[in-house]
């Protein structure tokens, strides 16, 4: 016969059975937790790249593209239609001042120029014709003049002579009246002749003066001729790197195509372009850094191109240290052009995540949690970030890039 079991022994086992109860509940907290804990992804601070919020200045800039060229660089052309026959120098080597870098078939040239001095010879000559022509002339007209102020004299004294005679009585009137005439006839003949030595003195004077215009201008293309010649004797302009050279013996080349370039490899400048869009933020003056791997060099924008092509509008950089070592021909390079100036914002680090003004969603470091948050932006130069919202003096920003993580809203920092 069954005994009725008593209400202690019946709370002992209840007592049990709830301690079990909640064990296994507390054994599967720390299971469910150790799981969440393990499936939370987790990243170490050292690989981060962390900046924190603060206030100060930002030089506000717009950024460009980039690429270091020589300072200095001269593109030789051949100034007449000829065909290389000779190489002097190849590309990379360095050239002084009249160092010749190649030969150009010159005889053609060389005999058109002959024909120049010689008819150069020849309006010379001519010109000292004129002039000796000139001089003849002349002198024979001062001849007649001299002979015409004789007679002029000597119709004068007849004259007087006539009419002191008439005076005595021992002339007539008519032979008086006909003396005068013949005197009177011989002024006018006097002053005809005056006339006329002047007139072919201005006459002479100014044939001469036509003449030795033309020859001055025959000298001038003369001398360009001179000079183009000389141009085509293919030299170095100035001390400097060929970086070009068209090897080719024996190719056509016509006038004012290209056979050499030379340049300053030792100094450089920057040639930027940005989307015109942005043009109106750049201008001669403005003050720029460029951006070579962890260095930045300062400089000033020198020229704008005034018109936009495909959308891009060019500019040059002026560098205050133009021969920095780590500038090389064709590097690309990062260009930051300041075009204000914003006092006591908030500001983070400048990192790849900034795209330009807008909003973003940014990891923020909370004890040892990264928790996303949305944050407004503003300008920026190479250096900071504006912030405009989202953020406070002091927050810890991850500003390296964890695009991969975007779709989680918690991270979990070591």
């Amino acid at each position: 016969m069954d005994r009725e079991i008593s209400k202690e022994v019946q709370r002992k086992e209840q007592r049990k059975q709830l301690v079990k109860l909640i064990g296994g509940v507390v054994v599967a907290c720390v299971v469910i937790g150790g799981i969440i804990a393990f499936m939370q992804t987790s990243l170490s601070r050292k690989d981060l790249s962390i900046s924190t919020v603060d206030k100060g200045l930002i030089e506000v800039s717009v950024s460009a593209s980039g690429k270091v060229v020589p300072a200095f660089e001269e593109i030789i052309n051949s100034p007449i239609n000829s065909r290389i026959i000779e190489i002097y120098k190849k590309g990379g080597d360095s050239v002084d001042v009249g160092t010749p870098i190649l030969k150009l078939d010159l005889q053609s040239a060389e005999t058109d120029y002959n024909k120049l001095l010689d008819e150069e010879q020849m309006k010379r000559l001519q010109l000292e014709q004129l002039r000796v022509t000139n001089r003849n002339k002349l002198s024979e007209m001062e001849m007649k003049l001299k002979v015409s102020r004789m007679t002029l004299n000597r119709k004068e004294v007849e004259l007087r002579n006539e009419r002191y005679l008439d005076s005595l009585g021992a002339g007539t009137t008519d032979k008086v009246r006909q003396t005068e005439l013949d005197y009177n006839v011989s002024q006018l003949q006097l002053k005809e002749d005056e006339q006329k030595y002047k007139n072919e003195q201005a006459l002479a004077e100014a044939d001469l003066k036509v003449k030795e215009l033309e020859l001055n201008i025959f000298r001038k293309g003369l001398a360009e001729t001179k000079r183009t010649l000389e141009d085509a004797r293919i030299r170095s302009p100035r001390k400097a790197i060929l970086t070009y050279v068209n090897n080719e013996v024996g190719a056509q080349v016509g006038q004012g195509t290209k056979v050499a370039i030379v340049s300053d490899l030792s100094h450089f400048k920057i040639e930027g372009e940005i989307a015109d869009t942005y043009g109106d933020r750049i201008a001669a003056g403005s003050k720029a850094v460029v951006k070579i791997g962890s260095e930045k060099l300062e400089g000033t924008v020198s020229d704008v191109t005034p018109l936009s092509k495909n959308g891009v509008i060019s500019f040059t950089v002026q560098l205050q240290e133009d021969n920095h070592k780590r500038l090389r021909s064709g590097l690309k390079t990062d260009v930051y052009v300041m075009n204000a100036v914003k006092e006591d914002v908030m500001r983070i680090a400048n990192a790849s995540y900034y795209v330009g003004r807008g909003e973003y969603e940014l990891f923020v470091v909370k004890g040892d949690q990264l928790i996303k948050r949305k944050v407004q932006l503003g300008d920026s130069n190479f250096e900071y970030v504006e912030v405009v919202s989202g953020l406070e003096p002091g927050d810890e920003v991850v500003v390296s890039d964890i695009s991969s993580y975007k779709e989680k809203n918690k991270l979990k920092l070591k």
